[in-house]
């Protein structure tokens, strides 16, 4: 019965959770929704600092290429990076690589970044969220974004160790994005 109990509170949660509007002046065509087990993330991109990364999200979404990737490097005080399908920090999408688009945003907590190799010009579908400030990342990676709503979502995924460049086994997914003015 206990069980029956706590599977229609999940469901109720779940349904209220996802059901929730954007926060008030989000732009739903420049903003994903990043679900979870745990729980929605909104994204607002920025077109404004980086149109091409932020029109690569957005399409990646709508080809639901980021849907059950694993949050595969994950730094506590730092970063949780995904968009790599293989979870090996190395996949990408068909698309070829973009160009940087930095800007004078600072890296604080809740920004997007884009991931990217040694080269400045090497971003393609990996992406970042911030946990804390870090000044070393500012004008060296292309901010994407923002996070609105569900930081606390963030803050719950899996870590890794640093020892291990903060790669996880095992690690927490993605269960689903999508551009919000496409949800339904």
């Amino acid at each position: 019965m206990m069980r029956v109990v706590t599977i229609l509170v999940t469901l109720l949660w779940a349904t209220l959770t996802l059901a929730a509007p954007l926060p008030s002046g989000v732009d739903p065509q420049n903003a994903i929704l990043l679900d979870t087990n745990s729980g929605r993330v909104v994204i607002r991109l920025r077109p404004d600092l980086a149109p091409k990364h932020a029109e690569r999200i957005k399409t990646l979404a709508r080809e639901k290429f980021y849907d059950n990737a694993p949050f595969h490097r994950v730094i506590a005080g730092f970063m949780a990076q995904t968009g790599d399908p293989t979870g090996t920090g190395s996949g990408k999408s068909k698309y070829p690589d973009l160009p940087a688009e930095f800007s004078n945003v600072p890296f604080t907590r809740g920004v997007v970044g884009m991931a990217r190799s040694s080269s400045p010009n090497s971003a393609n579908s990996q992406f970042f969220i911030m946990y804390g400030d870090v000044p070393g990342l500012n004008g060296k990676y292309t901010v994407v974004g923002e996070v609105v709503s569900g930081m606390d979502v963030v803050d719950r995924i899996k870590k890794g160790a640093e020892t291990n460049n903060g790669m996880v086994p095992d690690p927490d997914r993605i269960v689903r994005v999508q551009v919000a003015a496409d949800a339904k």
